[in-house]
């Protein structure tokens, strides 16, 4: 009887056991920095020569691609170093949102060319007659055109470039302006990023 008496209380004054916060799931949720670990695929070393040069290469293709899409968008950091700084770019600028007589020069010439070799041929006397008039006249006009064109595409892009960029170097920069504007214009590397007359070209869908 009194060792019934002496548990009782004992047993009263026992705390309750605490809850299992874990019951419902059965583990604890994990941390965020562990989920993105586990998603994350490990890198396999090469595990002999072959695989290495083959990783080497895919590397390579990968980086490649990289850089001439950055060449195509204009980024500075892919572009080759003469076409690099801020003056290079003006000049681009300037010079693609304006129609020039040199950008015309080259297919002028080739179609020059093809009527200046069929002419002779198929049109007897008035042939030879026209013939020469597009040779002694025609032709270094076209040339005269070009080289003024290129002269005064220069000096009207130094000219901007000293007043919007001073301080920049701009050194070769109108050399640089008259050579693209006698290449035609979907000839043209970096690629073109304004039209005719100053807007933005569209992007490709």
């Amino acid at each position: 009887m009194f060792r019934r008496r002496n548990q009782a209380p004992a047993e009263a004054a026992a705390p309750a056991a605490a809850p299992d916060k874990s019951a419902g799931k059965g583990r604890p949720t994990p941390k965020r920095r562990d989920a993105e670990g586990r998603r994350r695929q490990p890198v396999t070393a090469p595990t002999n020569r072959k695989d290495a040069y083959r990783q080497a290469r895919e590397r390579q293709v990968a980086e490649r691609a990289r850089a001439r899409e950055g060449m195509m968008r204009g980024e500075e950091r892919y572009l080759p170093a003469r076409d690099r700084g801020p003056a290079r770019r003006l000049a681009r600028e300037w010079v693609d949102s304006r129609r020039t007589p040199g950008q015309f020069f080259l297919p002028v010439s080739l179609l020059l060319l093809v009527v200046l070799w069929t002419i002779p041929v198929v049109g007897g006397q008035t042939g030879m007659l026209v013939y020469s008039y597009a040779v002694t006249v025609m032709w270094p006009l076209m040339i005269v055109l070009v080289v003024g064109s290129s002269v005064w595409v220069a000096q009207r892009v130094k000219k901007e470039a000293a007043r919007r960029l001073p301080g920049e170097s701009l050194k070769g920069v109108g050399f640089y302006a008259a050579m693209r504007s006698m290449q035609i214009r979907r000839l043209r590397f970096p690629p073109p990023t304004v039209l005719p007359g100053g807007d933005p070209v569209p992007p490709k869908r």
